[in-house]
């Protein structure tokens, strides 16, 4: 009787005999590609998926980004000039333009079973949470969320416990779902090299029985705050919403930044909840963030603490937001905040 002993893709294997010399072959494997899901409005893909295409190319393996909608062929000519796609496929219908998971996540299943996918990756932004989920119940596979670090093809780093603990945790499915923080990878850009672009034949048009009724969006001629390189955050220690509105945005217009909030300050009502930073909100990590009356709660620290430069005004100098600061003023914002706008203002004439 034989006895076989095998290992993974990379490794040899060994077949043994009673009767027979050991002989040694390698078995076919199944390679590596991976599904790039990605967000995009407008006609143009969004800056949250950038990412997304760099984190696939950590895999190793072919790359295929996934657009979905009336326009994704015309999002698809962007995306396939980016670096690391070696396919863009589109599925062209209306159906799909308001990204509904009920209808969207059994499209990517079947899409994913055609291809043979390995890994799944979406941003871990509104659009990605609200997806991801649903597809890795479909697929029952656990999905893996917010990861900032890719050390193979199985094996992850993300944040636990509001960022105090970071996690490396390794998945036995075989199929990985994974959602990527934006901030931990560079956004992909444009090569000379061309993606081929494929329109993809299966559309289950699975029922979707919630209705998109209709959307109010907040216009603003600041920078977004997912992007921006420059944030100005304000928190409870302004108050009120009548302090916030006189002191935070003259701050925001001297040094050209958008206008972020703690979640103390969203629930007092300070400011609009698509303006929070924090784990329930979102994660930035510009070139300057500056928290303005912010005491630095552990969960409004996991969705800034990666920036570059965080300069924090607070008159309390125990706060813990001076643990993660550059740059700390211990001063009552009230008379801060104004003068330095002032000279802000002061410095470009």
């Amino acid at each position: 009787m034989s006895t076989y002993i095998f290992s993974t893709r990379f490794s040899v294997f060994r077949a043994s005999s009673l009767a027979a010399s050991t002989r040694y072959f390698v078995l076919p494997s199944r390679l590596l590609s991976t599904l790039a899901v990605l967000e995009h409005k407008g006609g143009k893909v969004l800056p949250q998926s950038l990412p997304v295409i760099t984190a696939a190319t950590r895999f190793g393996g072919d790359v295929t980004a996934f657009l979905a909608g009336t326009d994704a062929k015309s999002v698809a000519e962007q995306v396939a000039k980016l670096n690391g796609i070696t396919k863009v496929l589109t599925v062209s219908d209306r159906a799909y333009d308001k990204s509904m998971p009920e209808s969207y996540a059994p499209l990517l299943v079947e899409n994913i079973k055609q291809g043979g996918f390995t890994h799944v990756v979406s941003a871990h932004s509104a659009f990605g949470k609200n997806i991801m989920p649903r597809l890795s119940a479909l697929l029952d596979v656990q999905q893996i969320s917010d990861v900032t670090e890719i050390k193979d093809e199985a094996t992850f780093v993300r944040p636990i416990y509001a960022g105090n603990a970071i996690a490396t945790v390794k998945s036995l499915d075989n199929i990985k779902i994974l959602t990527i923080r934006g901030t931990a990878f560079p956004p992909a850009e444009e090569t000379l090299d061309t993606a081929a672009i494929e329109e993809s034949s299966i559309n289950p048009k699975a029922p979707c029985p919630t209705e998109w009724i209709s959307e109010s969006l907040a216009k603003s001629e600041r920078p977004d705050l997912g992007t921006a390189t420059k944030v100005v955050s304000g928190g409870r220690g302004l108050k009120d919403k009548e302090n916030f509105d006189k002191l935070m945005p003259p701050l925001a217009d001297a040094l050209g930044a958008a206008i972020g909030a703690s979640r103390a300050a969203v629930d007092s009502g300070f400011a609009d909840n698509s303006l929070q930073v924090g784990q329930t909100g979102k994660v930035v990590a510009p070139q300057l963030y500056l928290a303005v009356g912010i005491s630095g709660a552990i969960q409004h620290l996991a969705g800034m603490k990666d920036s570059k430069v965080i300069v924090a005004i607070n008159k309390d100098a125990d706060a813990p937001i001076f643990q993660v600061a550059d740059l700390g003023l211990v001063a009552d914002l009230f008379a801060a905040v104004p003068e330095l706008t002032e000279k802000l203002n002061a410095g470009k004439d």
